[in-house]
């Protein structure tokens, strides 16, 4: 049975306020560090320093939700962090859930004196290089259109597997596309879908999927190859390349706007 479409809302013409949810609630187990993938050093400083800068060099956005550990809520260590890089933004720190849909959750109910026409952008914390044109072109498509993420071709093949890791399938790659981060959301829109996915029990790996399967249309634009999610040692090792190369740490990565 296809889900009801979630209601449209009535948008106004007038430019939205803008707001960020930073997710970085996880201990990344699959790094195999002593501390929180997030905090592992990136040409000197966090990788949640990067990705708090390159929202702080997007003027649209007014307030940023940082969500992090109970525990580091409580010490602190975000506000160290913040301080570090500084920033025109308020950052505010949001204590995270047992999973990542239950942060967000968080984050967004730290948005409950904002209307439904605000635009909501939900980040991992640990993709350092979303550069400021991408972001605000994430920000003119929910405008739009209510929700719009950033998406990128799959060039490999692809190969579906069973429990015994033999291939029984090989999808067609042309309709594919590879979710990044940030998704960008009218405020209102993704309230319902959060209430749709608390309903029904829903537990999705990427916000998009509670939009989708709430009966809500998500727009795509292109991503970047750069906008990586540091979530192996590879991946580090990959992100340490890209700012070797000389592109900048501070969200400044080339990109349309």
């Amino acid at each position: 049975m296809s889900p009801e479409p979630l209601p449209s809302l009535p948008y106004q013409n007038a430019a939205p306020v803008v707001a960020a949810v930073i997710a970085a609630g996880g201990r990344g187990t699959r790094m195999g560090a002593a501390v929180a993938k997030q905090y592992l050093e990136l040409d000197g400083r966090p990788i949640l320093a990067h990705t708090l800068a390159a929202f702080q060099a997007v003027e649209e956005i007014g307030r940023i939700l940082l969500v992090l550990p109970p525990a580091d809520v409580e010490a602190g260590g975000g506000r160290r962090i913040f301080a570090e890089i500084g920033g025109r933004i308020p950052v505010t720190l949001v204590a995270g859930g047992a999973e990542r849909q239950a942060s967000v959750e968080n984050g967004i109910r730290a948005l409950a004196d904002l209307g439904d026409e605000a635009v909501v952008l939900i980040h991992d914390g640990v993709r350092p290089f979303a550069f400021p044109g991408l972001i605000r072109r994430l920000i003119r498509g929910a405008v739009q259109w209510g929700a719009c993420i950033p998406v990128m071709p799959v060039t490999e093949t692809v190969k579906r597997v069973d429990a015994r890791d033999v291939i029984v399938g090989s999808p067609a790659r042309e309709s594919l596309r590879l979710a990044q981060t940030p998704q960008a959301f009218r405020l209102g829109l993704f309230r319902q879908a959060l209430q749709a996915a608390k309903t029904s029990g829903l537990r999705a790996t990427d916000d998009a999927a509670l939009v989708e399967t709430a009966g809500g249309q998500v727009h795509c634009i292109e991503g970047s190859r750069f906008n990586l999610k540091v979530t192996t040692s590879e991946d580090l090792a990959l992100a340490s390349a890209i700012l070797a190369a000389g592109l900048p740490s501070s969200g400044g990565l080339p990109g349309p706007e």
